[in-house]
């Protein structure tokens, strides 16, 4: 098993593989005969392999076949946060050199931009089980044979923020996901008895690896509601059985918050899962307390292929504050200079393994930085012990985790300097109990506007998650001796921390 065509691991054929609340319930034998006929319906329509296909689509049906017809016809799943605004969608389809663009019907930021780029569309719907795939409102239905894909050829195409304001463009390996897909079934055990809900977005690797594919690939059932909502997560977690989920801590902060007033069982799943950002011990033990299953929090990132550590099952051990054991991924710790450190010290995280991205799209510079010795630079600082237990100590890089989602600052700062009456801006990151961390800024004008003005600017150019929250008005921003501009300094000075 190479490939994501061979990803579906049936314990038998009228087995549930994918189940929507209030709509239909799809066996494997279902899913996989929807899987071939999309992508034979993909090629007949021009789709090349080994070329990307931006996926602007939500959580739901179509999606999952989509991106799983995409990759079996051999070419490169590109997905897309389908909130995304035009000039975003503009640049990750252009960067990503789309082929295609599957949107959904009507109208849609995703297909205006593809529609500018001179981007083909087609539309990606369902009715009951079958998923309808359109081009100028008629339904294609001509096929043909694809071969299948190779295990080093692309599957999927992400990008990642990084250090610049340009997000980088990480390809994936269909030997990189199913290494991957098997380290997360080792990890948590998982079997065709088992039903997640997928409560994290599919286009991020958090939700489409370290849930959906894994389950899929361990033969189980995956639940896929069209978005999470804590007023309806129990009802679906009792109507199909649901075994564990997995979810960013605000995620679980929310269903601790309303645990009582929606009724909500002491005992359900196997286990809880936590991941993308750092999980307080204190929510860690309201959880295990409350809903009586083992919370085991990992560590992963886009360019690993998701997972690289986790805490264990039990008997193994889970330690609050820690990220765990390395799940098939060599994990150690490296200086500047790439000496490894002894157990104990403090210094970046490296890891190493066949599920790691071999490098960064059409990026030199960037995968000169990460790449040391052929181990591959995290840009997060951690301590191993002497059980090679990992914990995470703060971030080399100055990205912004806001409840998983990574915000690179320097994006931020050049949409706010794009503005005509911003002169100067610095944007930080701010704790929040919340989100873990949230986006705030400092600016200086050179004409008239107010704080609501900017972020009524801002909100036309980026998602809604990126938009600084506070934006403080300043004469002047705090600067070094040296005249440099820092933002732990900017942080403090307008938004201090006790």
């Amino acid at each position: 098993m190479t490939t994501l065509a061979q990803v579906l691991t049936p314990n038998a054929t009228t087995d549930n593989a994918i189940v929507i609340p209030g709509g239909p319930t799809l066996s494997y034998a279902a899913l996989s005969d929807e899987i071939e006929r999309v992508a034979g319906v993909l090629a007949a329509a021009g789709v090349e392999a080994g070329r990307p296909v931006s996926i602007v689509l939500s959580n739901n049906l179509e999606f999952m076949i989509t991106f799983l017809a995409v990759t079996r016809a051999g070419a490169i799943a590109a997905p897309l946060n389908a909130a995304y605004t035009l000039d975003e969608f503009k640049f990750f389809m252009e960067d990503a050199e789309a082929q295609l663009a599957i949107v959904p019907p009507g109208d849609h930021a995703g297909r205006d931009s593809a529609n500018q780029l001179n981007i083909p569309t087609m539309d990606a719907s369902s009715t009951g089980a079958h998923v309808v795939i359109a081009r100028d409102g008629s339904e294609l239905t001509l096929t043909k044979d694809v071969a299948p894909p190779s295990e080093d050829d692309v599957a999927l195409f992400l990008h990642t923020s990084g250090t610049t304001s340009r997000p980088k463009g990480v390809p994936l390996t269909h030997k990189n996901l199913l290494t991957s897909l098997g380290n997360i079934k080792d990890t948590y055990a998982l079997t065709p008895d088992d039903v997640a809900m997928v409560v994290m977005p599919l286009f991020h690797v958090h939700g489409l690896i370290g849930v959906a594919l894994s389950t899929l690939n361990s033969g189980g059932s995956i639940v896929i509601p069209s978005l999470f909502s804590a007023s309806t997560f129990w009802a679906d977690q009792k109507s199909t059985g649901a075994t564990w989920y997995s979810a960013v801590p605000t995620i679980h902060q929310i269903l601790l918050m309303r645990a009582d007033d929606d009724n909500a069982p002491h005992e359900s799943f196997r286990l809880i899962r936590s991941c993308s950002a750092a999980l307080v011990p204190s929510v860690f033990n309201d959880l295990e307390a409350r809903f009586g299953a083992p919370v085991l929090e990992a560590y992963g990132m886009t360019e690993a292929a998701h997972q690289m550590s986790s805490n264990l099952l039990p008997p193994g051990e889970r330690v609050p504050g820690s990220v765990g054991m390395g799940t098939g991924v060599e994990i150690s710790i490296m200086d500047e200079a790439g000496k490894m450190m002894p157990l104990g010290e403090r210094a970046e995280v490296v890891i190493r393994g066949d599920n790691v991205t071999h490098g960064y799209n059409n990026n030199p510079e960037a995968n000169a930085e990460a790449f040391t010795n052929g181990w591959f630079r995290t840009g997060d600082q951690g301590i191993m012990d002497a059980d090679g237990r990992l914990t995470l100590t703060g971030r080399l890089k100055e990205l912004i985790n806001r409840a998983g989602e990574k915000i690179s600052p320097l994006e931020v700062d050049a949409l706010l300097l794009d503005h005509p009456a911003v002169a100067e801006a610095v944007c930080f990151a701010v704790p929040d109990v919340k989100y873990g961390e949230i986006v705030q800024a400092a600016v200086v004008l050179s004409g008239d506007a107010d704080e609501a003005e900017i972020q009524a600017f801002c909100r036309e150019r980026m998602a809604e998650f990126k938009v600084p929250e506070r934006i403080y008005i300043a004469d002047s921003l705090p600067r070094t001796a040296t005249g440099k501009i820092q933002r732990r300094h900017v942080s403090a000075a307008f938004a201090p921390q006790d």
